[in-house]
């Protein structure tokens, strides 16, 4: 595969453009957007795991004192 390099002076005509809107809709809040992976857990359980380890981490320091 050839590798193609290109300078920024052949976008000198679309680089500062405003970004395109959609016709269709209106553009989505980012606060919208940003909600639809709240609910998404790939680590099922990463949470209290997180949570027993801090709680050990915190008894261990405690016996030390």
């Amino acid at each position: 595969m050839r590798k193609i390099e290109r300078k920024i002076e052949q976008y000198s005509d679309i680089i500062n453009l405003p970004r395109p809107e959609p016709r269709c809709h209106p553009r989505m809040l980012i606060e919208k957007r940003a909600a639809q992976f709240a609910p998404f857990a790939a680590l099922t359980g990463y949470e209290k795991v997180v949570k027993e380890t801090i709680q050990r981490h915190e008894d261990e320091i405690t016996r030390k004192m």
